[in-house]
């Protein structure tokens, strides 16, 4: 786990180190797709990624799972990026639905954690939890409701994101450290569906 000492430090590295990935995958391939994750969390991190210099026409940003709801709702993650990524030279970049298959295969994937040991839209409790966990799941993105959950979600599944060529987890806070911990110990994924992100080895981000 690499540990900052502020979320903004965190924000800025991680940044660069993203759209390093990405400059790199479009002198490669002459393309990159990138998703990120929604919530309060990313903000900084969205903000400082707009500010480097990439060829963002040939950059497909999509979403590693989004609530169903409308886009003038606080709630939507799309809404968030549109406000705090795809701005001044970002904008350029091409922005996609969830599961959308011209962002895949993602070059980097971004993906957050909640307190209850979720990640993207995997719940505890999930109704499609099992299939989108499902190492051999045929589908890119799966909907999703779970108990507590305010409003059903659509996610990428375990698949889309273990073909990723980088996976960053990005978490704040020391409640989420805790959380993480607990994470890394055996035990069902179901019950923390962030293991089974874990078990890609992913790079973890965290500041206080």
């Amino acid at each position: 786990m690499r540990r900052f000492e502020t979320p903004q430090d965190l924000a800025e590295c991680l940044a660069t180190e993203v759209a390093g990935h990405l400059r790199a995958a479009i002198a490669a391939t002459g393309r990159a797709g990138l998703a990120v994750s929604g919530g309060t969390t990313p903000v900084r991190f969205l903000q400082a990624l707009a500010c480097q210099t990439l060829d963002w026409p040939r950059v497909t940003l999509t979403l590693a799972d989004e609530r169903c709801v409308p886009e003038a709702s606080p709630r939507s993650n799309t809404a968030l990026v549109k406000t705090h990524l795809l701005q001044g030279a970002a904008a350029q970049a091409r922005f996609v639905p969830v599961g959308d298959p011209t962002a895949l295969p993602l070059t980097v994937a971004v993906l957050g954690m909640g307190e209850d040991g979720h990640t993207a839209s995997f719940f505890p409790g999930g109704d499609h939890l099992a299939q989108a966990l499902d190492p051999a799941c045929p589908h890119a993105a799966l909907p999703m409701a779970a108990p507590g959950v305010p409003e059903p979600r659509v996610t990428l599944t375990l698949p889309s994101f273990a073909a990723a060529r980088y996976l960053f987890v990005h978490i704040e806070g020391e409640a989420k450290r805790r959380v993480l911990a607990q994470a890394q110990t055996p035990g069902p994924a179901p019950d923390m569906p962030v293991r089974a992100i874990l078990a890609l080895d992913p790079e973890i981000f965290w500041s206080p």
